[in-house]
């Protein structure tokens, strides 16, 4: 026997029993009022949230930030709510949207408990944008909105697309010198359109 065959014997050997899987049936946070506990966790993680009644209402909103107003390069994957500087399909190349001030992206599931919504590339070309613009706003349908992370996950198909990922506030960092640092590696501000 070989010192690698004895070493893995050995780890056999020490392997817990097997238990059953917990029941996952059972009382889950809910929220009297999931769109006023979602704003309310995305301003104390950093962003913020703005509710519209339609998607058409979103420029409006838009131009009163002042990130929005200072931006050059604009790209929006919400056409109802803004037409950008820059297009997507046009860019071959995910390193060309380095540039990016603002982006307004489209988003899926988003959950009151933690502020978190679901993005992925199924209409995405480039997912980098994700994480590559200075400021990022997404736009979520009132009815995507779900009480907790389970409810969530039993709405999404992990499978659909090969990329998919939770997003809850702006980039940030608190590991140095315990400064907590907002847009350290992504975008700087978040906003977040919950639409109905």
């Amino acid at each position: 026997m070989t010192s690698r065959d004895a070493i893995l014997a050995a780890v056999r050997r020490q392997l817990p029993q097997s238990s059953p899987l917990p029941d996952l049936d059972g009382h889950w946070i809910s929220y009297s009022d999931p769109v006023a506990q979602f704003s309310s966790v995305l301003e104390m993680i950093g962003g913020r949230c703005i509710r519209v009644a339609s998607e058409a209402e979103i420029s409006g909103q838009l131009a009163a930030l002042p990130q929005f107003a200072s931006a050059t390069q604009v790209m929006s994957l919400v056409p109802s709510a803004l037409t950008g500087t820059v297009t997507m399909d046009q860019i071959n190349d995910p390193h060309q949207l380095f540039d990016v001030d603002f982006a307004v992206l489209p988003g899926g599931v988003a959950v009151a408990e933690n502020a978190a919504i679901w993005v992925s590339d199924e209409q995405v070309k480039h997912r980098v944008i994700y994480f590559l613009c200075q400021h990022l706003a997404l736009v979520v349908q009132l009815s995507d909105l779900v009480h907790n992370m389970y409810q969530a996950y039993e709405r999404l198909n992990v499978t659909a697309s090969p990329y998919g990922g939770f997003i809850a506030g702006p980039s940030k960092t608190a590991d140095i010198e315990q400064s907590l640092v907002i847009g350290a590696h992504g975008p700087r501000s978040m906003t977040v359109f919950i639409v109905g």
